[in-house]
């Protein structure tokens, strides 16, 4: 079992920044993917980022360039740095753990974010 908890959300202004911090705990062997995700009222969950366990980062195209994306394995902690901030970037805000085989995936309890304009 692996708990997801994530905090950093909150209101800010277009053009802004916020960082959000996801800490993970329980049984983490194997889970080699962390990611966040965000959905948005009445619009289906999209990712927003990913980082590997090698260090590998794959980006969404319309937050590419904004938001980055970090982990320290050390405090089983994953990052999202999201500067730039537009109102089309409010949403609830999702932590993710994923191991590839067999599929698995955990979820945090999500962290709003609101950028108003």
């Amino acid at each position: 079992q692996v708990q997801l908890v994530e905090s950093g959300g909150g209101l800010v202004q277009a053009g802004g920044s916020l960082r959000l911090s996801c800490a993970a705990s329980g049984s983490m062997r194997g889970f080699n993917v962390m990611g966040w995700h965000r959905q948005a009222p009445g619009k289906q969950r999209e990712l927003v980022a990913t980082i590997a366990i090698d260090g590998r980062t794959n980006y969404a195209d319309n937050v590419q360039g904004r938001f980055t994306i970090s982990g320290d394995n050390a405090r089983n902690t994953v990052y999202l740095q999201m500067n730039s901030l537009k109102p089309e970037d409010t949403a609830v805000y999702y932590c993710s753990a994923t191991r590839v085989s067999p599929n698995l995936r955990y979820w945090g309890q999500g962290t709003q974010v609101t950028v108003s304009s």
